[in-house]
């Protein structure tokens, strides 16, 4: 979009802002719950923040803020006991061997860090990501996010980056017929260590986020996780696990993703953003006593000026308590496991719906034409029903349903409902009108048909 900033009659053009629904934005002024409202007093159902993790303007989140706020906020190089107890909270959620936080500002500030915590302990270069991933904003993070650095077509690609296939069984290189996609991707992995070596290289990290977002939604076979870890670690390297936008509860059965792998899978590092502060900028790296120390004995210092300080951690807190005191993970799943029985119904009543992907509910129809034009439409419509949803994936062809977890089945009822109406009125428009245009985006007929891969309150 092209974002124009007023400032003393001056036009400063911004063509890299990016806002959403750029072709007729919204301008939000307030927000409570999983609503949201423009300057008009408009209310929107919100699907699109996952931030605001427990609901915006959450009284309780609100109030542990501004009343540390007025006692104090401060440099974290100071002694304070908000950072003590955040860090026992936060350790106590995740297995025993993650034991020491880092605590910073943001999740590319927080997949930085884990770098970091990884070339030194390793004391090697090279990096595996994964296709399409995104892990953050940063210069060292544009280099392992394929998502990013594919759009950049005069960009070469560092030397100490690897790209393994997302581990996609609806999309990928082996799907659900495949009798072990789970190890069949992990010997990817495999062979692309086996050729850095025999390149000179040397493996520091392998990084994934536990469930692939921006890459539209892509739950890794079960197993997954553990063949790669087992291959990266023979080869002296560490997992990281991304869990900036799918942590906190919002798998529903487990308070990380990467859990979902099983117990016996444990990362060298876990980092995490996003809704840590339910919109609050605050971040954290957990990481085990062994590669802490490593990266202590470099001898140079690690200091954050803001991670970590008394009102982030005040905040972060209040939202580990209301995500308790509500049971919003336990909502996560309930909500969540209808919200797919909803889809689900869709799938089979709409040719267009390819795949509903939610936790361990998978169910596929072999139809993959690459054709992404609904999705973005849809998403439009929606916003005219005050409906407020993304669209995502390498062919934009992913609908998104992230919403704050206090998301209600009432909400799914009326959210499915307008999706229901619009697929079939793109169904009548595509066979009745051939090609039409609706709010400057195309649509009509195609050789073939979308698939709309849908994802339920996950990231």
């Amino acid at each position: 979009c092209n974002f124009s900033l007023i400032c003393n009659q001056a036009t400063i053009k911004l063509p890299s802002c990016k806002i959403f629904f750029s072709h007729d934005p919204i301008k939000i002024v307030r927000a409570r719950g999983q609503y949201m409202y423009d300057e008009k007093g408009q209310r929107y159902l919100d699907c699109i923040n996952n931030v605001a993790h427990v609901g915006h303007s959450h009284p309780d989140v609100v109030r542990a803020g501004a009343q540390q706020m007025e006692l104090l906020n401060t440099n974290s190089r100071f002694l304070h006991d908000n950072l003590v107890l955040y860090a026992q909270r936060l350790q106590a959620t995740l297995p025993d061997k993650l034991s020491v936080c880092y605590f910073v500002n943001s999740g590319s500030e927080a997949n930085d860090l884990a770098l970091r915590l990884a070339w030194q302990y390793t004391g090697h270069k090279d990096v595996i990501t994964l296709n399409n991933a995104y892990h953050g904003h940063v210069s060292s993070l544009i280099d392992i996010s394929p998502y990013k650095f594919h759009q950049l077509s005069d960009a070469e690609q560092n030397q100490f980056v690897h790209v393994a296939p997302s581990p996609d069984v609806y999309r990928g290189k082996y799907r659900a017929d495949h009798p072990d996609p789970a190890t069949a991707y992990a010997d990817d992995v495999k062979d692309i260590i086996n050729k850095a070596h025999e390149k000179g290289g040397k493996i520091a990290a392998f990084i994934a986020e536990s469930l692939q977002s921006c890459g539209g939604q892509v739950i890794p076979p079960s197993g997954y996780f553990q063949k790669v870890a087992e291959h990266v670690r023979q080869a002296g390297g560490v997992f990281i696990a991304d869990e900036v936008q799918v942590g906190f509860g919002r798998v529903g059965t487990h308070f990380w993703a990467f859990q979902l792998q099983g117990e016996d899978f444990v990362p060298d590092i876990v980092t995490m953003g996003k809704p840590i502060g339910n919109g609050h900028p605050m971040s954290c790296v957990v990481t085990t006593r062994e590669v802490a120390e490593a990266f202590m004995s470099s001898g140079m210092e690690y200091f954050n000026t803001f991670g970590g300080n008394p009102v982030s951690c005040a905040i972060g807190l209040a939202v580990l308590d209301v995500i308790e005191k509500e049971d919003l993970q336990g909502n996560a799943l309930r909500v969540g496991s209808y919200l797919t029985e909803l889809l689900e119904k869709q799938r089979e009543k709409h040719p267009l719906v390819g795949d509903i992907r939610w936790i361990n509910t998978e169910k596929h129809r072999h139809k993959t034409e690459n054709y992404n034009m609904h999705a973005p439409r849809s998403i439009y419509i929606l916003k005219e029903q005050h409906i407020l949803l993304s669209a995502d994936g390498p062919h934009r062809n992913v609908l998104k349903f992230k919403p704050p977890l206090c998301f209600t089945k009432e909400d799914a009822d009326l959210v499915v409902e307008k999706i229901d109406r619009i697929l079939t009125g793109t169904t009548l428009d595509s066979e009745e009108n051939g090609h039409q245009h609706h709010n400057g985006l195309l649509h009509g007929r195609e050789s073939g048909g979308q698939v709309l891969q849908t994802k339920c309150l996950k990231t």
